[in-house]
């Protein structure tokens, strides 16, 4: 099949892009079903998106994503695979450990001992997130411009949603603080760390959850913040935009453009 369809049963919704197989969405609602079984709470709507690449030479071709509404709180996962059904497969355990993660965190932190908490789950299924297309430098655009009010939150709280959502970064106000700031995981260590805008002082922890970086967020243009991401090869960049004097973020898409979050005035 191809085009996009829409399927729906009881309150799982699934989205199909490309040659996705017969039966695929089918299959989709019956392990999301699985999933939402076990949560503690109301499920508002469950939506999932399988996509299948037109290149089949593509590595991991078939993709699925999943968003998932507890009584107000969203939480997402993201997953490639060689085939649909085992991307539907790997999409229902990462979302499983995404919807039992909040519990562990605030039942005794996501460390022990200083080591990040990830189950062999939910570590091997973020082996399996897709990986971005090519697009020469000279044609990345951004072609998606998001803006919002940023959630004023402690750290501890804004490292829950980046694991929930399943994100690179997560972009907010610091509670404590009122400066706008980002929570995201060292590559290097496997950490989650935070950056904020204004002067830090020494290197510290935030109640032994995350590091906080002392390097100065820089200040910038978004065209400066697209060479900087050019030039590091980061998923991200944080940055100071000197127009609105607001942290923002410019990140890699999975298509191969960028995209931009910018805080709502």
């Amino acid at each position: 099949m191809s085009g996009l369809k829409t399927s729906r049963t009881t309150d799982v919704q699934v989205r199909n892009r490309g040659q996705v197989p017969d039966g695929a969405d089918v299959y989709a609602q019956g392990k999301m079903l699985a999933v939402i079984g076990h949560v503690r709470g109301p499920v508002l709507t469950v939506r999932v998106k399988l996509t299948q690449a037109v290149n089949t030479s593509a590595n991991r071709p078939a993709t699925a994503q999943a968003v998932v509404d507890v009584n107000g709180r969203m939480v997402r996962a993201h997953v490639a695979a060689n085939s649909m059904f085992e991307a539907v497969d790997l999409l229902q355990e990462r979302l499983a450990a995404r919807l039992t993660r909040p519990r562990r965190y605030a039942a005794g932190g996501p460390h022990r001992n200083g080591t990040p908490s990830r189950t062999s789950r939910d570590g091997a299924a973020h082996d399996h997130r897709p990986h971005r297309h090519h697009v020469p430098a000279e044609e990345r655009r951004i072609v998606r411009h998001k803006s919002f009010s940023l959630v004023h939150q402690t750290p501890e709280d804004a490292v829950i949603d980046l694991e929930a959502m399943d994100h690179d970064f997560w972009l907010f106000t610091d509670l404590a603080s009122g400066r706008d700031s980002v929570v995201y995981r060292d590559v290097r260590t496997g950490r989650h760390r935070m950056a904020s805008l204004g002067p830090l002082g020494q290197e510290r922890e935030v109640d032994g959850l995350l590091g906080v970086s002392t390097v100065p967020v820089p200040t910038s243009s978004v065209t400066e913040a697209v060479s900087r991401l050019h030039l590091t090869g980061l998923p991200f960049v944080f940055f100071n935009d000197t127009a609105t004097g607001r942290g923002c973020v410019l990140y890699h898409r999975y298509d191969g453009h960028y995209g931009l979050i910018t805080p709502s005035r």
